[in-house]
């Protein structure tokens, strides 16, 4: 369909699961894509390759996304590189689950600065080339336990909740400046991290989901695609769960 044809996309965290769906489909639908990883060289390459095929520009950058400087640099980077930057995707995220009682500082630190602190890191240094492009689309992925909490992960419900207040404070600071500013809120997700689950204890927690089963990469893909694109051109500091129902 072309949906982004001639739109620069950058995307933290795209070498696998959500991410990797989200690079795929955005080149797919005509956007160059720069994309940032920590660890996964060989899948970077791989990754850069596949997205080349398409017939688009493609760029993977190494580095921490809770650097701040190290961001600030590679934005700049990114500009040089691709002209422009029209859209931005807070993908990047990690856990470390465990009761409240014995998680230590680093579980906490370690899940705040790469699922938060990240997000403000890149808005911070994307903020100002769209806005002198008078234009940009800001996407950031939190997740149904960002909504309703979790046991066990009180760091990444809190990371995943501050994505969503984040996200609605930049979209009435910037909507004036034509930048729109979304959340996506993804539910149970068939993922790498989620293939490696006993299949008794998958069918259990798909009972609790009212469509009796995760998603589909794909699925949050699609979704995401319609937020970045003009299709959306009128949404802004919006939180769009896409969980099956979960969140009813």
């Amino acid at each position: 369909m072309g949906l982004l044809t001639g739109k620069k996309v950058l995307v933290t965290g795209a070498t696998r699961g959500i991410g990797y769906g989200m690079a795929k489909l955005f080149a797919a639908e005509g956007a160059d894509v720069a994309f940032v990883y920590l660890n996964s060289v060989e899948k970077a390459d791989a990754l850069e390759t596949d997205l080349k095929s398409d017939g688009i520009m493609a760029r993977g950058y190494r580095l921490d996304v809770a650097d701040f400087d190290a961001v600030s640099e590679m934005v700049g980077q990114v500009q040089a590189d691709f002209g422009r930057i029209d859209i931005l995707v807070n993908n990047a995220g990690i856990t470390r689950d465990g009761l409240l009682m014995r998680m230590n500082e680093e579980q906490w630190d370690a899940v705040i600065d790469t699922n938060l602190k990240s997000a403000f890191n890149f808005i911070k240094a994307c903020t100002p080339i769209m806005m002198r492009q008078r234009s940009g689309v800001i996407l950031s992925v939190s997740s149904v336990v960002g909504l309703h909490g979790n046991a066990g992960q009180a760091n990444y419900a809190a990371s995943k909740a501050g994505l969503i207040g984040l996200t609605k404070s930049v979209a009435k600071e910037l909507a004036s400046r034509g930048i729109r500013a979304n959340v996506i809120a993804p539910g149970f997700v068939l993922t790498e991290m989620t293939a490696g689950i006993d299949e008794d204890r998958l069918k259990e927690w798909c009972k609790g989901i009212p469509m009796q089963r995760g998603a589909q990469v794909d699925e949050i893909a699609k979704a995401a695609l319609f937020l970045v694109s003009d299709q959306s051109s009128y949404i802004t500091g919006q939180v769009l769960s896409v969980d099956g129902g979960m969140s009813m």
